[in-house]
């Protein structure tokens, strides 16, 4: 079954983020059960937030599991990245995303690496990067197997990476890895740049697309823009997806109105 979840910053440096609640766990929790979502995915400054036991009560409270964690503090709080030119940043870079990755299999939650792959250049080229892309994958993907998770790689558009822009290349990238516990997270915003066919990106991608984020192409809640969500209603459908649909956009016209908007396009594209 498609389940919803909507997305909660806690990472004061992302201010003015796609995030569709910020700062306020409790009360967002409280909204998202009042709306009926099924999950909520954190975006945390640090592991020991999502260890903490406010995450726990305000999940257990309002009959929330944890969709997802991201991983992307680690770069705008600390400015690492998996494609860095110094072995001992990658490290910890690497060493981040597995506390994060530790912290979300206690709630039974994948880790995302999206802004934490990086980029090419200041010195790395594209080739090289990618090396250290693909080579950090699969050690992370094996270490997310030993905690019982998957691990979510996302594509992003030309204006935040110049690796991974597509579904198919992210495909290739995965066809590089000897481990099968690394999925791509289909985020509607970026492929509404970068993809021809949203709808037959998500074909292509099939078995292998382990999460999608529902935003349309304003970056607004979804059935605020353009995005054909009908025919991403029948990709999904199509390829047998059972995962999460998770709002990562802007809180407009503020965070209450923007998950009311979004629960509505789910119900009406997933569950009628």
């Amino acid at each position: 079954m498609i389940r919803s979840s909507v997305t909660i910053s806690l990472v004061p440096e992302a201010r003015g983020g796609p995030f569709v609640f910020w700062d306020d766990l409790e009360n967002a929790c409280q909204t998202a059960k009042k709306l009926e979502f099924d999950a909520v995915e954190i975006f945390a400054p640090s592991p020991d937030v999502l260890q903490s036991s406010a995450v726990s009560i305000a999940l257990a409270d309002n009959g929330l599991a944890l969709a997802a964690v991201g991983t992307g503090a680690g770069w705008v709080k600390h400015k690492l990245h998996l494609s860095l030119p110094n072995a001992s940043d990658r490290q910890k870079a690497k060493d981040f995303i597995k506390s994060m990755i530790e912290a979300g299999a206690v709630h039974k939650a994948p880790a995302i690496i999206g802004s934490m792959q990086g980029r090419h250049g200041d010195g790395v080229d594209q080739a090289t990067a990618m090396n250290y892309l693909a080579d950090a994958l699969e050690e992370l993907g094996e270490y997310a197997a030993q905690q019982g998770v998957i691990l979510i790689y996302e594509p992003l558009n030309r204006f935040e990476t110049n690796l991974v822009n597509t579904i198919e290349s992210g495909l290739h990238l995965l066809d590089r890895l000897s481990t099968r516990n690394v999925k791509l997270l289909a985020d509607l915003f970026h492929m509404n740049i970068e993809e021809v066919s949203i709808a037959d990106a998500i074909r292509q991608g099939g078995s292998q697309i382990g999460h999608v984020h529902f935003v349309d192409s304003n970056r607004r809640p979804a059935g605020n823009g353009h995005i054909d969500l009908s025919s991403v209603s029948a990709a999904l459908a199509e390829i047998k997806y059972q995962g999460y649909i998770s709002a990562e956009a802007l809180p407009w016209p503020d965070s209450t109105a923007a998950a009311k908007r979004t629960i509505d396009s789910f119900n009406l594209y997933f569950r009628n």
